[in-house]
């Protein structure tokens, strides 16, 4: 049997790419940008020395700078999911990393394998941005499910903080310190525009529609409510905090119900991928009596057509939103 090492190198030249881009941001912004930092980020630039309006103006640039982006040819696509990641690099710089990848890619491809210099080229592109993307998705997803997770425990420590008689503002800034990235950093940029003399519901709300969050949006509601109208705003966040949590447990056993068919429906789709893959591996000759047949191309491109429609049709039948 002869064994084709030329998906293999394919392989090993993507994941190198993505262990690339996470060094890259590593260095760029040190461990301070690490999700798994227990002081946060906006704590660590102000331990460094940095001065509070120049700490928060970086922050809030960091935070809003992706969607000012949008009118980027193609970024748009990756600008939503890079703002709820927060990446710290710039537009611009995130798509010079892109092109960064793409060369290093085109250098592997180069050194480990014979292609040729269309395929190359086209191949290395798909990897550098494939990449970023995978990567940027991969961020935002670890950075909502840390943020689902940490506020019901943020909105109850500000109702234990309102209990022993500390103003709202001063709440705000408990969390900031106490609950690590990455909402404290966020909680910490409301504090400090606060003490600018931005509302704190604006900045609630801001935050909302920056992470697109539910329960974040309840959070701006009631507080906004509770400042028009008066009322005990630590019985009403406690009262938050209970239905956060409930709809976090409904979440949860959602999730486990439908993991069956979201991993029957990401085995289906990649089934043909892994059957492709075992054959140009164990048998890499099996396509060459009809590869230069004049049916061939057109063949494989319905083939490859038919295949994304499935992985489409896949998602969207196990995407279940409760």
């Amino acid at each position: 049997m002869i064994i084709s090492p030329t998906p293999i190198i394919y392989g090993l030249i993507f994941v190198a790419v993505l262990f690339l881009v996470e060094g890259i941001y590593l260095v760029a912004f040190g461990k301070s940008i690490s999700l798994n930092s227990k002081v946060s980020r906006r704590l660590a630039l102000l331990e460094k020395g940095g001065q509070r309006e120049k700490v928060l103006e970086q922050l809030r640039k960091e935070a809003s700078q992706h969607l000012r982006a949008t009118g980027i040819p193609l970024y748009s696509l990756l600008a939503k999911k890079a703002q709820k990641a927060n990446i710290a690099f710039s537009p611009q710089a995130l798509m010079g990393v892109m092109a960064l990848l793409a060369v290093v890619a085109f250098l592997g491809l180069t050194i480990g394998t014979a292609a040729s210099l269309p395929i190359r080229i086209a191949v290395s592109i798909i990897m550098g941005v494939g990449a970023v993307f995978f990567w940027v998705n991969k961020k935002a997803k670890k950075r909502i499910d840390l943020i689902e997770e940490q506020l019901p425990e943020a909105v109850e420590l500000m109702v234990r903080s309102l209990r022993v008689g500390h103003p709202f503002s001063a709440a705000i800034q408990i969390v900031a310190k106490e609950i690590p990235d990455p909402l404290g950093t966020e909680f910490g940029m409301i504090a400090d525009e606060a003490a600018y003399g931005r509302e704190i519901t604006e900045s609630l709300k801001d935050l909302a529609e920056r992470i697109d969050m539910q329960d974040l949006r309840f959070l701006a509601v009631a507080v906004t409510i509770q400042s028009q109208s008066g009322g005990n705003l630590a019985e009403i966040l406690d009262g938050l905090a209970k239905v956060i949590r409930a709809r976090f447990r409904l979440f949860r056993r959602v999730r486990a119900i439908t993991a069956e068919a979201k991993w029957s429906g990401m085995f289906l789709s990649g089934f043909p991928l892994g059957v492709l893959v075992i054959i140009q591996v164990t048998k890499p000759d099996y396509f060459d009596t009809v590869r230069d047949t004049p049916y061939f191309i057109p063949a494989a491109l319905i083939v490859f057509t038919f295949l994304a429609v499935n992985i489409i049709f896949m998602k969207i039948m196990t995407n279940i939103k409760v």
